[in-house]
């Protein structure tokens, strides 16, 4: 199948047309408009530094249904124990800017280029944006953010320095959402961790289908202040 190069109009090709990879086009911007079209239509971005502006809607796609989600007794008891202090909106560009630090043996480079942290905190000064953050001794040691549309919100990253910070970031995002009723978290691409949580693979088809449902709620925007925690 051919790679579709964006023009300046914001306008994406079907999902469908995607190639097997889930990679469907090349070009555009980062633009809140464009990237609210991409979120709307089950697209996201993803692309190392110096490379094209790359878009892609996988098939099949992770997502973990809140009604789904495995709460360890361990992380239970963690939570219930307060190790952690969790917050919301209080420090997105901390959490973007950690998300992107993160090295792992095989990951010398990130996809959170200086243009997607820009983007991205745009979006979240625009309320379509946020994070989710765990602290301890006054200090990030956890979190993750994601973008909310409708009834839906569509993780992008997460990163710990301390056992279980992103777990109980998890844990918070999904009593957060099933609050409001919220059919899924969009977790993208298959994840050994978000998978031992509850996050399982559904046939893109599907996931566009539920996407369309929960758009035609009113979304979330604005700073989120966590509750019942």
């Amino acid at each position: 199948m051919p790679l579709f190069r964006l023009s300046r109009d914001l306008t994406f090709p079907p999902p469908s047309l995607a190639m097997p990879d889930g990679l469907l086009a090349v070009g555009g911007d980062l633009s809140v408009e464009r990237l609210l079209v991409a979120y709307q239509s089950g697209i996201f971005p993803w692309f190392s530094e110096g490379d094209p502006l790359l878009w892609w809607s996988p098939d099949p796609r992770m997502l973990l249904f809140p009604e789904e989600f495995h709460l360890a007794k361990r992380l239970e008891r963690t939570i219930k124990q307060g190790v952690f202090e969790v917050r919301m909106d209080t420090a997105f560009d901390k959490v973007i800017a950690a998300c992107a630090s993160m090295r792992g043996p095989k990951r010398d480079s990130t996809w959170i280029t200086s243009d997607m942290k820009k983007a991205y905190s745009t979006l979240h000064r625009e309320g379509f944006a946020h994070s989710v953050e765990t602290w301890q001794d006054g200090k990030l040691v956890g979190g993750l953010y994601g973008v909310s549309l409708g009834a839906c919100f569509f993780g992008e990253s997460m990163f710990s320095t301390v056992s279980n910070a992103s777990k109980v970031a998890t844990a918070a995002l999904v009593r957060q959402v099933s609050r409001w009723e919220s059919p899924f978290i969009d977790c993208q691409l298959h994840n050994p961790h978000l998978a031992k949580l509850g996050a399982r693979e559904v046939p893109r088809a599907k996931f566009l289908t539920l996407l369309e449902r929960a758009l035609a709620h009113e979304t979330h925007r604005g700073k989120w202040e966590l509750a019942g925690w």
